[in-house]
């Protein structure tokens, strides 16, 4: 039975993927930085608007926006390009994912708020670091501590806090208020 098609309509997208069997798919810094260097590149050639991103050991959040149907090749240069360097470093061959990758459309702002949230304080609520900017794969550190990526230059926290790393910080930390 053939795959349902994705419905794709301009908005924000919260996008997961796993590796195959839960596996591990970044294993040095390198693996990290190749898959920001892709989400980047992607990003830009094809219009979207990366907001927030985690890179966790065996698995990825991206919150992205499009303005047209473009989700499904944007995810497929993505996931491909990225499959591919990793077979040919590590020297192993089959499926590098799970899956297809799982999207969900963000329907209103509290769930943007609790999105950015979530994957934002993914490494923290994992035990990896205590502090979301001391994690270095994720968009946390870029907007309170490193220069900004191109890619990044239109996350919706840069648009609304500019460079006021307090209010930034505030936000970002706003789940103990919130009681994520």
């Amino acid at each position: 039975m053939p795959r349902k098609p994705r419905i794709e309509i301009a908005g924000y997208y919260h996008i997961i993927n796993r590796g195959v069997e839960q596996r591990i798919i970044f294993k040095e810094k390198e693996d990290y930085e190749k898959f920001e260097e892709l989400l980047c590149t992607y990003a830009l050639s094809y219009g979207v608007r990366v907001h927030n991103y985690c890179l966790m050991s065996n698995h990825y959040h991206l919150l992205i926006e499009i303005e047209d149907g473009m989700l499904s090749k944007f995810m497929r240069q993505i996931n491909m390009n990225y499959a591919i360097y990793f077979n040919k470093k590590y020297k192993r061959s089959g499926h590098l994912w799970q899956g297809r990758f799982k999207s969900w459309y963000v329907t209103d702002e509290a769930y943007l708020y609790t999105l950015i949230l979530y994957i934002e304080q993914n490494p923290v609520k994992a035990k990896m670091v205590k502090r979301v900017e001391a994690y270095p794969y994720s968009t946390a550190h870029y907007f309170l501590e490193e220069k900004l990526p191109q890619c990044l230059k239109n996350a919706y926290i840069v648009q609304n806090y500019k460079e006021d790393k307090e209010a930034i910080k505030a936000f970002l930390y706003c789940h103990k208020l919130r009681n994520m």
